[in-house]
């Protein structure tokens, strides 16, 4: 392994910042262990706590799938340190794909809870309205997780803005729809 490695690629897939040696072999692992141990603390500082175990299962798989995904990406960086050449966007494409279509299966399974999911006033205020987002938050991140997973992969110079402009756009759907869901049921 060299000394400084290589740890950023530019959007033009281009290397553009390296770290030394140490960071790069011990720094995920670190961050790891470190969202691991916010993912267990989770379920017992959240007020709807309860909630959560209603989901538990999805809950748990998505610490797994984060773990993984950051597994994944190190071998990612590793590899290309040792000498292996390849796109990294097109390389993470279908792995960004596969969390995103995963956050969508658990999106759609969450129960009301103050930490995980597609928390706006109008969901965190009503179940209804938290329901019904969080049905539609699924499909929508369903559907980003395979758009992102194969034209990223095909398409890969335009991967990171394909990322951005799906996430805006599920952001700004789900917030909108939240809201004027919220305004229905209030007339209720």
């Amino acid at each position: 392994m060299p000394e400084q490695m290589a740890t950023h690629w530019n959007i033009r897939g281009e290397v553009n910042g390296y770290l030394p040696k140490f960071w790069v072999l011990f720094l995920t692992p670190l961050i790891s262990v470190g969202i691991f141990l916010l993912f267990l603390a989770i379920p017992k500082i959240d007020p709807l706590k309860h909630n959560i175990e209603k989901f538990r299962k999805y809950y748990d798989g998505l610490i797994v799938s984060l773990l993984v995904f950051l597994l994944y990406l190190d071998s990612l960086v590793i590899s290309w340190n040792v000498g292996s050449r390849f796109s990294m966007f097109q390389a993470l494409a279908p792995a960004i794909g596969i969390l995103f279509y995963y956050i969508g299966v658990l999106t759609e399974n969450a129960k009301r809870n103050w930490s995980i999911g597609i928390r706006t006033p109008w969901t965190l205020n009503n179940e209804n309205v938290w329901e019904k987002t969080h049905k539609l938050g699924g499909k929508l991140f369903k559907i980003t997780g395979v758009l992102v997973g194969m034209l990223g992969f095909l398409f890969d110079q335009f991967a990171v803005f394909l990322i951005l402009a799906l996430v805006t756009i599920d952001v700004a759907c789900l917030t909108t729809y939240s809201y004027f869901e919220y305004k229905k049921q209030s007339k209720y």
